[in-house]
């Protein structure tokens, strides 16, 4: 009962944490503006630099990034000093589950963040910051290699959010080996995220979505 009770503790606090919109605190604190007022409307990284600049959109990625790597972090600090003092065999289980439940809980809190009416970012800068947990800094290094190499190739930041996402499972299969309640999360994770970009993969079968450098009367949800 004392593990169930922690999980779901877990998923609540990364979700509350997750759910912190800090797009929209940027930019209304420093910018005197909405950020869901301008290009997209997004509130994540790629519409912050163009409403507030690189300034504004590095300030939003590292806090975005910073939510999620403090939910991993929170999760790891849970099962350190809560339960693992009582475990037995099952001790790596509940440890990767652990961290799990808090990776699918914070990207559920960014993207229908409840201070937004249930609507939120695209969930990849919270998902980077989980990953440097949840899989450790050498997958998190591969997720955001093949997302960079994909943005290099095509220009478009959704096709390289969505690459990362696709490929989260399958990561997930090798770290969570034998775990699949772990493996099922990032597994549901990865489905919100690509979900999230339902209105990208329409332009980008369309032809219409905004590639890096193109023009600014394009309207991307990146």
């Amino acid at each position: 009962m004392e593990t169930f009770v922690s999980y779901v503790a877990l998923v609540v606090i990364a979700f509350l944490l997750g759910s912190i919109p800090w797009g929209v605190i940027i930019s209304r604190v420093f910018y005197h503006t909405d950020i869901r007022q301008h290009g997209s409307g997004n509130i994540g990284t790629t519409n912050a630099m163009r409403a507030m600049g690189k300034v504004g959109g590095v300030a939003v990625f590292l806090l975005d990034f910073g939510k999620g790597l403090a939910s991993g972090l929170i999760a790891m600090a849970v099962y350190t000093y809560v339960l693992a003092p009582h475990l037995g065999a099952d001790a790596a289980l509940v440890y990767h589950d652990c961290i799990a439940f808090a990776f699918v809980g914070c990207i559920l809190g960014h993207i229908f963040s409840p201070w937004l009416h249930f609507k939120g970012g695209k969930g990849i800068a919270v998902a980077v910051g989980c990953l440097f947990v949840t899989f450790g800094p050498v997958g998190a290094l591969i997720e955001i290699a093949v997302f960079a190499v994909i943005v290099i190739k095509t220009r478009y930041v959704s096709a390289g959010s969505l690459a990362a996402a696709v490929l989260c499972p399958f990561l997930a299969l090798y770290y969570f080996w034998g775990y699949p309640i772990a493996w099922a999360c990032c597994l549901v994770a990865a489905v919100i995220v690509i979900w999230a970009h339902r209105s990208n993969i329409g332009r980008l079968r369309n032809g219409t979505e905004r590639r890096i450098g193109g023009s600014k009367s394009q309207t991307t949800q990146s």
